[in-house]
């Protein structure tokens, strides 16, 4: 079989060029972990629903957020360089067909509720069983296993079961979520690290496995020193506002015209920082040449540095903190992003002409490597547009793909 050549004669890229992936589930989390996958030049297959009775079918995230001719440009991002094929799973023909795709895969990554795949008879434990070397991502809200399986999660659940959302915003405040998935992100790249390390030890064993990743687990990997000063101390962390807790300073500050960040907490980043403000007699002060010392002085040093930016315009401040080499940065909106000549020089704004003639701005490659860099080599596809092309890989006629289609197994 050939499911995985494409016909359109798209050049061999990148780390990960031959690597087979066959993406099932829709939305963030896994089809997040292909995309970063198919970044760096896997072959990656997405299946999704055809349309039926009046519904556009595909990952629902075609039609999230902002749409440009009916479609969502968080598409363009999350889809690019993939193949779409379009199966309806409820047919036995198109289980068939994943089970043959699976079968010459190195790598199958599904995001359903626990034991919807097996429901499907298209169990991970039976697919290795029929190709000993795949590897498959699992990715649910709670895990494989445990009281909490069965129940149906998003990425705010994780965050909030993962200790995150109690974190965030102000003291006795309504806690508040990041405005993006970050929940979804963080296990779509565990997940990829959980891929990339079962690949390597397949060099020596031979065998693949099955990766289990939840989301909550994601996020609580992320959540540093939490649990012990629970256990240690019976702390427990609360929000921090715009501060770090136990780190000092390190804050937002406020200028004549908006914010400034400032992270101030080296013990030498300190002393330039006091001297930039005109405050030696703090920088020079013995109790507070270390972070114990700052932290239990932290309002009186807030207050101080607040009232040095409160005089200056955020440009004014950054370029006095600049020059003493602190830390310090302004907060970025998209707009700032986009002409933002840094991120231009790192290759982090790629522009892809659209079929209307316009363009449209879609992130940079992330990370950059030296000798096998990623590339955006083809935009997302439309729902079903390479269904023909991997079918006819797979060795089917075009009598027997009309058939299907005919059926409604493929689209």
């Amino acid at each position: 079989m050939g499911a995985f050549n494409r016909s359109d004669a798209r050049p061999a890229f990148g780390p990960l060029a031959g690597l087979k992936v066959v993406e099932m589930g829709q939305l963030i989390a896994g089809p997040f972990a292909a995309k970063t996958l198919s970044d760096f030049g896997a072959e990656v297959i997405k299946i999704e629903p055809p349309g039926k009775d009046g519904s556009p079918g595909g990952d629902p995230l075609r039609v999230w957020r902002l749409l440009k001719d009916g479609t969502s440009v968080w598409w363009q991002v999350q889809s690019r360089n993939k193949r779409s094929l379009a199966l309806d799973l409820r047919s036995s023909q198109a289980r068939d067909i994943v089970r043959a795709l699976a079968a010459e895969a190195d790598v199958l990554i599904e995001n359903f509720r626990p034991g919807a795949m097996e429901s499907w008879g298209l169990a991970p434990d039976e697919l290795v069983k029929a190709n000993p070397r795949l590897v498959v991502l699992r990715v649910s809200g709670y895990g494989q296993t445990g009281p909490y399986r069965d129940k149906p999660g998003f990425g705010l659940l994780g965050e909030a079961m993962g200790g995150m959302r109690h974190l965030t915003g102000q003291p006795g405040e309504v806690p508040v979520r990041v405005g993006v998935s970050l929940g979804d992100t963080l296990a779509a790249l565990h997940g990829v690290i959980g891929i990339l390390m079962a690949l390597h030890e397949r060099q020596r064993s031979g065998q693949g496995q099955v990766i289990d990743v939840a989301l909550y687990e994601a996020v609580f990997n992320c959540m540093e020193s939490l649990l012990p000063e629970y256990s240690a101390f019976g702390a427990v962390r609360g929000p921090g506002g715009s501060a770090l807790p136990g780190i000092a300073p390190s804050n937002a500050y406020l200028c004549a015209d908006g914010y400034v960040l400032i992270g101030g907490n080296g013990d030498g980043i300190f002393r330039r920082l006091m001297t930039v403000i005109g405050r030696d007699d703090l920088g020079q002060a013995p109790d507070l040449a270390h972070n114990a010392g700052r932290v239990a002085r932290v309002a009186e040093l807030d207050a101080a540095i607040g009232q040095w930016t409160a005089a200056r315009t955020v440009g004014e401040a950054l370029a006095a903190l600049d020059a003493a080499q602190v830390p310090a940065g302004r907060i970025y909106t998209v707009a700032d992003i986009a002409a933002d000549p840094h991120y231009a020089a790192r290759g982090m704004l790629i522009e892809r002409a659209q079929a209307d003639g316009s363009s449209l701005l879609v992130p940079g490659i992330v990370p950059k490597l030296s000798r096998t860099p990623g590339q955006h080599v083809s935009d997302a596809p439309a729902l079903g547009q390479d269904t023909d092309a991997v079918l006819a890989g797979m060795g089917l006629s075009v009598a027997q793909i009309a058939e299907l289609r005919a059926k409604g197994v493929v689209q």
